[in-house]
């Protein structure tokens, strides 16, 4: 069985979904650690209660990001995983630390990249008028939200949203494609081939996912 480590910084809602994927047995992985940049975390308890080992490693213990992403990825390895999945995790990693782990290394941005890469993606939406919003998995590369795309999901930006209530239907369907992808790599369904993503023909799922409220 294929071995994954999760990265995180605060609740880890995502990770919740892959523990919960897990333990239903629609994910056959074994989830090795869960590693966290911030004590407080509350994903860190909630790993703990599953039975998965947790680490906490402070990066304002360390004099930049380079001495950081080295201890991290030192950690890291520590548990040979597969496949390294971050799920909220706050952090910048620097290009050493993403080329050490190209092509298993995989994040969720909360919009329909290459749209609104970085932060405060819900907000920026609804200031821009889009009328489709949604998330993206995708493989992570130096530039910053812009690695080769996985799979993604997309949701209707409704008349009277706000932030709160897009960021809740986004993250609904966060909770489904991100176990998704994971199960496409573990199964040997995914790979990132010459900076680009190949998925097998034979895949049960689509790599787009459109909510029932857009037809």
């Amino acid at each position: 069985m294929k071995r994954i480590v999760i990265l995180i910084s605060g609740r880890g809602s995502n990770m919740e979904a892959l523990i919960a994927a897990r333990d239903a047995g629609t994910l056959p992985v074994n989830i090795v650690a869960v590693i966290s940049n911030r004590v407080e975390a509350e994903g860190l308890e909630t790993a703990a209660k599953s039975g998965i080992t947790t680490h906490f490693i402070n990066h304002k213990a360390f004099a930049g990001r380079e001495a950081f992403d080295s201890r991290l990825a030192q950690c890291i390895d520590e548990f040979e995983p597969d496949l390294v999945v971050l799920a909220g995790f706050m952090r910048i990693l620097s290009d050493g630390f993403v080329r050490h782990y190209e092509g298993r290394l995989i994040n969720i941005h909360p919009s329909l990249l290459p749209s609104f890469p970085g932060l405060h993606t819900h907000q920026r939406a609804l200031e821009e008028g889009v009328r489709i919003h949604g998330c993206t998995v995708h493989f992570v590369t130096p530039t910053l939200d812009h690695g080769p795309v996985i799979i993604q999901a997309a949701v209707p930006v409704l008349d009277g949203d706000d932030e709160a209530s897009l960021s809740a239907r986004v993250l609904r369907q966060e909770h489904i494609v991100y176990p998704r992808a994971v199960r496409w790599f573990v199964e040997g369904k995914l790979r990132l081939e010459n900076g680009c993503v190949r998925l097998t023909a034979d895949l049960a799922e689509p790599p787009v996912l459109i909510s029932p409220e857009i037809r």
